[in-house]
Parts: structure tokens; C-alpha cells; sequence
């Protein structure tokens, strides 16, 4: 599900000067990722002669930061192979994922949709629907393919005769279980995102974008 959002709707002064862009927390992963090319900077899977394994996280972009001594001009605009603090203080934040969330999994999960600009697919609308397993085609049109399930004898113009019985195999598609699945991940995804939110507004390391707490319909199925 591919939505159009403005990235920049509202804007107000940063302490530099420039407009501080404010965007909800899809938005600012949407454009730390898909327009700043942002990369996530996930822990090592653990070494056993080295000890636990171990990646850069926010921590790391502090630590940067505090060696540079000064913030980094970045512009409105992504020159070159530049990719904006802001961006990358968003990525660190989704690289900090808790196990409870998802973990590391959950971190690579909200990249991706954020990098393609989509929303997690919660099925809208599906219903349950009784179809044949299989169809065939024949000079008379489609018709559903039907199995031999038993006989019967039958008495037919004064003699008896065994007769096939057939059925239709059917199943259900989508079935409920995929419905849930789907709205379960879709569930899970929202809280990961409240977290980053909470994060990003609470940590006060974003220079240039300012995230609101708009968030996406928390269970829009129940809105149908």
C-alpha cells in the first residue's frame, strides 16, 4: 500500500537558521532512508574468539559527533554521497531496535518499507472466500476440478449400475490464519514505530527535523 506524503508540510526556524523540517515518524524514516540513502549499522553476529559481537549505534554517532567537536552543514539538499546527521541519528535509532520488538529483524523490516515508501500490507477488505482447488478448461468453458470420493450402485433403466460419486475440493483463500498474520505484522510494525518516535523525540539529537507524534491508524482494520 504506496502512499504520497508531503515530506515537508510544515516548517519553523532551527537554531541555525534554516527551516526545521517536521514530519512524522513514517515520513522521517521514509526520507532517512529513501531520500538520505541511510544505512543501518546492525550488532555483529557474535564471534567466540573475539567475545560478544558488536555494532555502531546511536552511541557511536554521539561518540562521532563529540570527536568532530562540531555538526556537520548538511543542507537541505543530499549532495554527493553525503548522507545528513539527522538521517543518521534516525538510522542508529531503528539499529537500537529492542529484542521485544523484533530485534535486529524488525530494524531491517522498517528500513525496507521505509526505503520503498510502503506501509505494511494488512489485507483491507479480504474476506474468507470457498473456491475450487483447482480449475480446468474444456470447449464449454472453466470448470472445477472434481475427485472421486466413492460409489454407489444405483438402479438405472431397470438395472443396477455403479455410479462414481465426485466432489469439488475447495479451500479458503485468504484463509483467516494468513488475515491474522498479516494484521499481526502490520501491529507489530506500528509499535516499532511509536518507539522510534519516542526515541527521536525524547533523545533531542535531531538538528533539522523535528518528529511529531502522528502515527499511522493503529489498527485500521477495526476502522472498516
Amino acid at each position: 500500500m504506496k502512499h504520497d506524503r508531503n515530506l515537508h508540510r510544515a516548517s519553523r526556524q532551527a537554531g541555525h537558521g534554516r527551516p526545521k523540517r517536521i514530519m512524522t515518524v513514517q515520513q522521517a524514516l521514509e526520507w532517512a532512508f529513501r531520500t538520505e540513502c541511510a544505512q543501518l549499522e546492525l550488532p555483529e553476529p557474535p564471534d567466540p574468539e573475539r567475545g560478544q559481537g558488536f555494532g555502531f549505534g546511536l552511541e557511536h554517532v554521539l561518540m562521532q559527533r563529540a570527536a568532530l567537536g562540531c555538526k556537520i552543514d548538511g543542507g537541505r539538499y543530499k549532495l554527493g554521497d553525503y548522507t545528513h546527521e539527522d538521517a543518521e541519528v534516525i538510522a542508529a535509532t531503528v539499529s537500537g531496535m529492542p529484542d521485544s520488538l523484533g530485534g535486529k529483524r524488525m530494524a531491517i523490516r522498517v528500513a525496507e518499507l521505509a526505503r520503498a515508501g510502503l506501509t505494511p500490507d494488512w489485507m483491507p477488505g479480504a474476506v474468507p472466500r470457498c473456491l475450487p482447488v483447482e480449475m480446468k478448461r474444456n470447449r464449454h468453458g472453466d470448470h472445477a476440478t472434481t475427485v472421486v470420493v466413492g460409489t454407489e450402485r444405483v438402479l438405472s433403466r431397470g438395472k443396477w449400475r455403479t455410479v462414481e460419486v465426485r466432489a469439488c475440493p475447495v479451500m479458503f483463500r485468504p484463509d483467516a490464519r494468513q488475515i491474522e498474520a498479516a494484521r499481526r505484522a502490520y501491529d507489530a510494525w506500528w509499535k516499532a514505530l511509536v518507539w522510534v518516535g519516542d526515541g527521536l523525540i525524547a533523545g533531542g539529537m535531531l538538528t533539522e527535523v523535528q518528529v511529531t507524534n502522528e502515527m499511522p491508524k493503529a489498527k485500521p482494520w477495526e476502522l472498516c
